[in-house]
C-alpha cells in the first residue's frame, strides 16, 4: 500500500507540471494573440491591405489659367487613359492585336507593354471617347481605364510661349512650369482588391479617392491687348518678312505684364509638332545689342548728374574719334550743327558718346546697373537671362563710348521694358510679374501677389524731363511714325547691328525696335516692339518698329478707353510734311533723308537707285503717308522686263501710279480697293504689259 502511494505521488507531480506547462503555453499564446491583435493589429492590417489591394492613379484637374479679367486662357478637360495589369492578362498576343487595331499603334510595341514584369503599365494616355468605348468593350480584366486631364486652349496660339505647355506629368514651359506646384493639384486613386497572383477578386471592395483640383491662376495678361499685339506682329511678319518679331506691354506703375508675344509661335496643345526654338519666351530668353533705345539710360544719367544742357551747341561731322578709333554716326554724313535736344531727336551717336565721356565709366555703369541691366528682373517666368555688360577691367575709352549708345553690350527686352518703365513712372524699378492671384475651387483668393518696388533709379524730376524729351522724339524726331492724333506719345527708336553666333556683326542683319508709353504725362501702358532682320523695305526702327507700335497703341488706347489728350482736335488737326526729292539717289544715300521724315516707305524693285517716287518731290502730304520708291539697278535700266508688284489693298489711283511708274498698263475691273491681280505679284513681264486688277468697295474688302 505504501509502495502504491509512493508510485502515485510522482504521477500527480507530473500531471501538475504538465498542467502548468500547458497553462503557461496557453497564456503565452493568448498574450501573443492579444499583442498581435491590439498592438500590431493596425500595422499588420495595413500590410495586408497593401497585399490585397492595387491602386491606379487618376489625374487631378489642373488649375485654370485666366487673364486679368477672368477670361479663360487655359482650361482642362477629363479624358480616359489606358493602364494594363500584365499578370491579369490571359492572352497578351491576342489582346495586343486587338488594341493595335483600336489605337492605331504597333502591335509588337503593345505586346511588350502587356508582358512587362511589373504590376501595371501605362498603355495609352488620353484616349478619345470612341477609342475608350472600344477598349472597355473588350472586357479584358487586365485592362483598366482611369481619368486624366488634358489641357485645352480656347484662344489657340494666343500667348503660347508665355502660357507654356504640359507634358506627361507636369508643366514643361512658361507659366505651366513656373507655377506647376500650384496648378497641378493632388492625384486621386482607384483602389481594388486582388489575390496573390494579381487577379482581381470577384467580390472585392473597390474604392475611389477623388483627386483635388489645382488652384486657378489669374494672370496680369489682358487677352484683348495680347490679341492686338499678336495681330500686329503677324502683319509685320508678312509685310517686312523678318526672322522674327516680339512685343511686350507693361503697366509701368505696377510692373504688371499686360501682353507678351513673339512670332513665329506654336500651338501648345500639339507642342511636339513644332520646333523647340518656337517655344522660347523671346523677350526674356534672348539677348541682343539694344541700339538707340539704350540711349535713354545715358540721357537720364547725364540729366541726373547735370551733364546735359538741351540748348548747348554740338557739331556732328558724321563720326567721332576715341583713342584712335573712328566711331560713326548712323547718318554717314552727320547731323552738322545741332544742339543737344536735336542730338536726342536725331539719335546722334557722337552726341551720346560725348555725354558718356562726361559721365565717365564708373558713373555711367552705376546708372546702367541701377536700371537693372546685367541682372535678372525677377519676372516670374522660367529661363530669364542676364545679358552681358563689360566688366570694370574691360572698359576702356572705346568701350565707354560704344556703351553710351547701346553697342557692345547685350540686354534682354524685358530689361529694357523695366528700365523705360522707371522713366515713365517717376523713377522706380518695379519687378515685372505675370501672376496676379491664386484662387481655390470656390473662387476664394489663396495667395495674392503685390507690387514689388525694388529701388529708385532716377529722380522724379529727371524722369519727367526725359519723358518730355521722348515726347519730342515722337513729335519732331525719329519717332514721328509712332505719333497718334489726339494723344501725347513718348518714345524712342532703335536700330542695332546683329551679332552672329561666333561673334562679330552679321552684314545686313539688324534688329530694329521702338519703345514708348502713353499718355506721356500720365502713362497707363508701355509697349516695346522689336523686329529681327526685316528683309522687305527699309530696316530702321523709325520705319518698321514705330508703325507697328502705333498700330498696337491706337487700338489698345481705344480698348482701355483712355481719353485723348486733346479732345475735339483729333479730326481737325492734320500735320503735313513735304515729300523729299530722292530721285536718282542711291538707296543708302536716301536713308538719312527718309529717316527724318514722318512718312512710311514702301520699296518696289530690287535695284540700288531710286528712279521714281510717289508722291512727287515737294508735294505736301499728311504725316504717316506712304512714300513709294521704285528701285532699279543701273545695269537693268535698259532691260525690257519688270517684276509685277503687290497691288492688293491700293486705291485705283495709287495702283495706276505704281504701274505707270514701272512702265505697265492698268486694266481695272470694278471700283474701290484692289483685291486680286493678274499677273500675280513677283511675275516677270515685259514693259507695256497690261495688269488686270479687280477692285471692290472697302466694306467688302474688309469682310474678306
Amino acid at each position: 500500500m505504501a509502495k502504491k502511494r509512493q508510485h502515485l505521488l510522482p504521477t500527480k507531480r507530473r500531471l501538475v507540471l504538465i498542467f502548468f506547462f500547458v497553462l503557461l503555453i496557453t497564456i503565452s499564446l493568448i498574450s501573443r494573440l492579444g499583442y498581435i491583435q491590439l498592438v500590431m493589429g493596425e500595422e499588420l492590417h495595413e500590410k495586408a491591405w497593401e497585399q490585397w489591394n492595387r491602386s491606379i492613379p487618376t489625374g487631378s484637374p489642373r488649375g485654370e489659367i485666366l487673364d486679368r479679367n477672368g477670361e479663360l486662357l487655359v482650361g482642362s478637360v477629363t479624358a480616359d487613359s489606358l493602364i494594363a495589369i500584365p499578370q491579369q492578362i490571359e492572352n497578351p498576343q491576342l489582346l495586343s492585336e486587338r488594341l493595335a487595331a483600336i489605337l492605331d499603334r504597333d502591335q509588337e510595341e503593345l505586346f511588350e507593354k502587356l508582358t512587362e514584369d511589373t504590376e501595371q503599365v501605362i498603355v495609352e494616355r488620353i484616349l478619345d471617347k470612341e477609342d475608350s468605348r472600344k477598349v472597355k468593350a473588350l472586357g479584358d480584366p487586365g485592362l483598366k481605364t482611369t481619368s486624366e486631364t488634358e489641357r485645352y486652349y480656347p484662344h489657340g496660339r494666343l500667348a503660347s510661349q508665355v502660357l507654356g505647355f504640359v507634358g506627361v506629368d507636369q508643366g514643361w514651359a512658361g507659366i505651366e512650369y513656373q507655377y506647376d506646384e500650384e496648378l497641378k493639384g493632388q492625384e486621386g486613386w482607384l483602389i481594388f482588391q486582388a489575390d496573390a497572383r494579381q487577379q482581381e477578386l470577384p467580390h472585392g471592395v473597390q474604392q475611389f479617392v477623388p483627386p483635388k483640383d489645382g488652384q486657378k491662376l489669374q494672370t496680369t495678361l489682358d487677352s484683348r491687348i495680347q490679341y492686338i499685339m499678336e495681330r500686329e506682329l503677324e502683319r509685320a511678319m508678312v509685310e517686312y518678312k523678318p526672322e522674327g518679331a516680339m512685343a511686350v506691354a507693361m503697366e509701368p506703375n505696377t510692373g504688371e505684364i499686360l501682353g507678351m508675344a513673339s512670332k513665329p509661335d506654336y500651338y501648345p496643345g500639339e507642342y511636339k509638332d513644332f520646333d523647340e526654338s518656337l517655344r522660347r519666351i523671346t523677350p526674356i530668353n534672348n539677348t541682343f545689342e539694344p541700339g538707340s533705345t539704350f540711349k535713354l539710360v545715358t540721357l537720364s544719367a547725364a540729366i541726373e548728374e547735370g551733364k546735359y544742357n538741351p540748348d548747348e551747341a554740338f557739331y556732328c561731322p558724321g563720326h567721332i574719334e576715341v583713342s584712335g578709333a573712328e566711331i560713326g554716326c548712323w547718318t554717314g554724313d552727320g547731323h552738322g550743327a545741332i544742339d543737344f535736344t536735336e542730338v536726342v531727336y536725331g539719335s546722334c551717336n557722337p552726341g551720346f558718346v560725348t555725354l558718356g565721356q562726361r559721365l565717365g565709366t564708373e558713373t555711367l555703369f552705376d546708372y546702367i546697373q541701377g536700371y537693372g541691366f546685367g541682372s535678372r528682373t525677377g519676372i516670374d517666368l522660367p529661363g530669364e537671362t542676364l545679358g552681358l555688360l563689360f566688366g570694370p577691367d574691360q572698359v576702356g575709352p572705346v568701350e565707354l563710348a560704344t556703351t553710351s549708345f547701346g553697342q557692345g553690350i547685350s540686354v534682354t527686352p524685358i530689361q529694357q521694358v523695366v528700365a523705360v518703365s522707371a522713366i515713365a513712372n517717376g523713377g522706380y524699378i518695379n519687378e515685372p510679374r505675370i501672376a496676379d492671384k491664386f484662387l481655390d475651387e470656390e473662387g476664394n483668393v489663396v495667395k495674392d501677389k503685390e507690387v514689388n518696388t525694388v529701388r529708385r533709379a532716377i529722380s522724379e524730376k529727371t524722369s519727367q524731363e526725359v519723358s518730355e524729351i521722348m515726347r519730342g522724339v515722337v513729335n519732331e524726331g525719329s519717332g514721328q511714325n509712332a505719333a497718334i492724333d489726339g494723344y501725347e506719345i513718348a518714345g524712342k527708336t532703335g536700330t542695332a547691328e546683329k551679332v552672329g553666333p561666333e561673334g562679330g556683326y552679321v552684314p545686313g542683319e539688324l534688329i530694329v525696335s521702338f519703345v514708348g508709353f502713353a499718355p506721356a504725362d500720365d502713362p497707363e501702358i508701355l509697349i516695346y516692339v522689336a523686329v529681327d532682320t526685316p528683309t522687305e523695305g527699309p530696316a530702321w526702327g523709325s520705319q518698321v518698329a514705330a508703325p507697328v507700335f502705333r498700330n498696337m497703341m491706337v487700338d489698345i488706347l481705344d480698348y482701355l478707353e483712355v481719353p485723348p489728350s486733346k479732345p475735339g482736335e483729333i479730326e481737325e488737326e492734320v500735320n503735313y510734311v513735304e515729300v523729299p526729292n530722292l530721285l536718282n539717289m542711291e538707296f543708302e544715300e536716301a536713308e538719312e533723308h527718309i529717316d527724318q521724315t514722318a512718312l512710311e516707305v514702301e520699296l518696289i524693285g530690287d535695284g540700288e537707285t531710286i528712279t521714281d517716287q510717289i508722291p512727287e518731290p515737294g508735294e505736301q502730304v499728311p504725316e504717316q503717308s506712304s512714300l513709294i520708291l521704285y528701285l532699279e539697278a543701273t545695269e537693268d535700266r535698259e532691260e525690257e522686263t519688270v517684276t509685277v508688284p503687290d497691288l492688293r489693298g491700293r486705291s485705283m489711283r495709287e495702283t495706276g501710279e505704281v504701274l505707270n511708274m514701272m512702265g505697265l498698263e492698268l486694266r481695272e475691273e470694278g471700283s474701290g480697293i484692289a483685291v486680286t491681280q493678274n499677273p500675280e505679284k513677283g511675275t516677270k513681264v515685259d514693259k507695256g504689259t497690261s495688269v488686270t486688277v479687280q477692285f471692290e468697295p472697302p466694306d467688302e474688302f474688309n469682310e474678306e
